[in-house]
């Protein structure tokens, strides 16, 4: 489980080059059910044992016991879906950046998912506190027919004790791979500017994407329907990727948002109807 140091003591554990971690997955199809074939981990990041809560889809969740992200600190996650595999991968609590003197952080996830193959990524919100300078990647490489659901969730300064987002900066690539070609790249620079700006968050705190594929015509208009006229919630579809964004005062409210879309559509593209990881409820 992670665990809530103090963000003084982190900053001194993680100070100078900071903490190196990598976490590699791989999934393969067994005997009717997913199985982790391949776990390799260096540095504080592992993965828990996997549970099989729906049959045959194998869940998975991400430990970095240190329970937070600091100056200089570089972590890495890869993960290979092989043809026909099932997997989920969720986190068991909020991740956190911590305040920065100058120097960045980073995160970089990789994601390849083969013909067949789903792969779901679903972590709990992060939480980047305000002074905190970081760099998150995630490269998404998908094979035809390959299905993906993954969202981001961010939390901008912590409202509950009073803290806003008046210093810090975060940048956040996505890139999405489709038989080998470049389908969609995005690029996000959130800084004190961006947070309090009409034509950013507005002062709003959370902030989130959900992709997913191959999703349909039918997904898309079942997706506006839950949204209704809510303005700060939007959904639109390029080819069959479904990309669905949002923004909040409260990162509870959006995850539970991104939930109710995930339930919409997972069944058609997972092929098995929502099945929350246990750790959520906790």
């Amino acid at each position: 489980m992670f665990t809530d140091m103090d963000a003084s003591n982190l900053n001194s554990a993680g100070s100078g080059s900071g903490w190196e971690a990598r976490l590699q997955l791989g999934f393969v199809a067994k005997n009717g059910k997913t199985v982790l074939a391949q776990r390799d981990h260096f540095g504080p990041l592992t993965v828990q044992r996997p549970f099989y809560p729906e049959g045959g889809v194998c869940h998975v969740y991400v430990l970095h016991p240190p329970g937070g992200i600091v100056a200089g600190d570089r972590l890495s996650i890869s993960a290979t879906a092989a043809a026909e595999s099932q997997a989920l991968i969720t986190t068991p609590a909020a991740g956190k950046f911590y305040r920065s003197g100058g120097a960045q952080a980073s995160q970089s996830v990789s994601l390849n998912i083969a013909s067949n193959a789903t792969l779901e990524w679903l972590p709990q919100e992060t939480i980047i506190y305000e002074g905190a300078r970081l760099v998150s990647t995630m490269n998404i490489e998908l094979e035809p027919a390959a299905g993906f659901i993954g969202w981001e969730v961010l939390a901008l300064g912590r409202p509950a004790s009073g803290e806003g987002f008046d210093s810090g900066e975060a940048t956040l690539n996505w890139r999405i791979s489709r038989a080998g070609q470049v389908f969609y790249r995005e690029r996000l620079r959130l800084d004190a500017l961006a947070f309090a700006a009409r034509w950013g968050l507005n002062g709003e705190s959370a902030c989130g994407t959900l992709f997913a594929c191959p999703a349909s015509q039918a997904h898309l208009e079942a997706v506006q329907q839950l949204i209704g006229d809510h303005p700060a919630r939007g959904v639109t579809r390029i080819d069959d990727m479904l990309i669905c964004r949002a923004i909040d005062a409260r990162a509870d409210r959006l995850r539970d948002f991104f939930q109710q879309v995930w339930q919409l559509i997972r069944n058609d593209i997972v092929h098995r109807p929502a099945c929350a990881p246990r750790i959520w409820a906790t």
